[in-house]
């Protein structure tokens, strides 16, 4: 078992930053923050904290915000970060009073702006009409006395939900807002609608206006529905041999919803029924306004998975649950540079973030990894992705093969 470090332990400065390429070359990218308006007399800037908060995000050492505090005093960092050492109450004032994270906003638009497709990415997703975005939140729990994220007042419950679409092409998150822990899914996706998109969600996101505004912003969605869910036949579209292979059970052109929802949706839609192949359950019903083969539209509700492992890395990975700050602006805060860090891998790396390419970057900062173990490692995990999809594609053409001996 790992042993915690106790208050009375100091961070020892070999232990903190001693590889520093990937950070410095990315630190500059921070300048815009260094002048935002802030109090005249202050020296402790928006771009350093964001550095320092990257630093604990990417280092275990620096699990607290005393432990931060403890590492401005030393030399490398203040070097690398550009900070004097600075008091645990100017770190936590600046957090909750003075720093805005939507200032963070043009930082993240620009880093993701750089980050390619990943170097194997499912075939099919390049056949799509929009940009395939997972959709989906996740609750964040909050600590006792962040009294503003109560929830539940007669539970005492305090939390806030992440609100996120996940980007299945080049496996970073996109859009994404932060709301109260009860907020409504489905409006939180309204907000955030973005032109040619392909938006996958589940059934937490049904509503029909929703839908509708999709449609009307020039975007398609995979939507599952519920059982229950109201419609009326138009036509019944013909099954190919890949779409039964792949458990489809109908294809039919609908009319969706009741009389308390008529006039909600008008947009040309789809309704799909996909039985499970791999697994026992219930059949799947997807609704989607898009031409896609039916095996396709059924492929692509199981990749939204992929924005559930995301959340899993988010917050059991990369530890975004471990709060700095008590204030509703610090949180937030540490959330966005969170998924920074996220996206700063991506780009590093050209792959969906991991535990293992993770916790090499972590060794290379604390200096027992050295850059060309850094870059071995990510060759050898691409040689393995290459590996793994030519072996699917092997099974893929093996599969096709017997199917047309029989």
């Amino acid at each position: 078992m790992v042993r915690k470090r106790t208050r009375r332990e100091r961070i020892d400065e070999k232990n903190v930053v001693q590889g520093m390429k990937y950070l410095r070359k990315f630190f500059s990218v921070l300048e815009p923050l260094r002048h935002v308006p802030a109090h005249g007399n202050r020296e402790f800037f928006f771009d350093q904290y964001v550095a320092l908060m990257l630093l604990h995000f990417y280092n275990p050492m620096l699990s607290s915000l005393r432990a931060l505090q403890e590492a401005t005093d030393l030399d490398s960092v203040q070097s690398l970060v550009g900070v004097r050492c600075m008091s645990l109450g100017a770190m936590s004032e600046a957090a909750a009073k003075v720093f805005r994270a939507e200032d963070l906003l043009p930082i993240l638009e620009k880093v993701s702006g750089q980050v390619m497709d990943l170097a194997f990415p499912p075939e099919r997703l390049k056949e799509l009409p929009g940009m395939p975005m997972a959709v989906d939140g996740t609750f964040l729990r909050c600590l006792p006395k962040m009294m503003w994220a109560v929830f539940r007042k007669k539970e005492h419950k305090r939390g806030v939900r992440l609100q996120l679409q996940y980007d299945l092409v080049r496996g970073i998150p996109g859009a994404f807002e932060i709301t109260p822990a009860n907020g409504s899914e489905s409006a939180s996706l309204k907000k955030l609608l973005e032109p040619g998109k392909l938006y996958i969600t589940d059934r937490g996101y049904i509503n029909y206006a929703v839908y509708q505004a999709v449609h009307d912003g020039e975007s398609f969605f995979v939507a599952r529905l519920k059982d229950n869910s109201a419609y009326e036949v138009l036509a019944d579209r013909p099954l190919t041999q890949a779409d039964r292979d792949a458990g489809v059970l109908c294809d039919q052109e609908v009319r969706m919803g009741s009389a308390f929802t008529e006039g909600d949706l008008t947009a040309p839609v789809r309704r799909v029924v996909i039985r499970p192949t791999q697994r026992e359950g219930r059949d799947v019903i997807v609704l989607t306004n898009t031409d896609l083969p039916a095996d396709l539209v059924g492929l692509l509700y199981r990749y939204r998975w992929q924005v559930e492992l995301f959340f899993k890395w988010f917050k059991c990975v990369l530890g975004c649950r471990n709060w700095l700050s008590l204030s509703e602006s610090g949180l937030t805060i540490q959330v966005y540079v969170a998924l920074l860090a996220s996206i700063l891998l991506t780009l590093w790396t050209g792959a969906k973030p991991n535990r293992s390419l993770f916790r090499m970057f972590s060794l290379h900062l604390m200096g027992w990894a050295n850059e060309t173990e850094v870059e071995r490692a990510i060759r050898k995990h691409h040689a393995a992705q290459a590996q793994k999809a030519a072996r699917k594609q092997a099974r893929a053409a093996a599969d096709a093969a017997a199917k047309n001996g029989q």
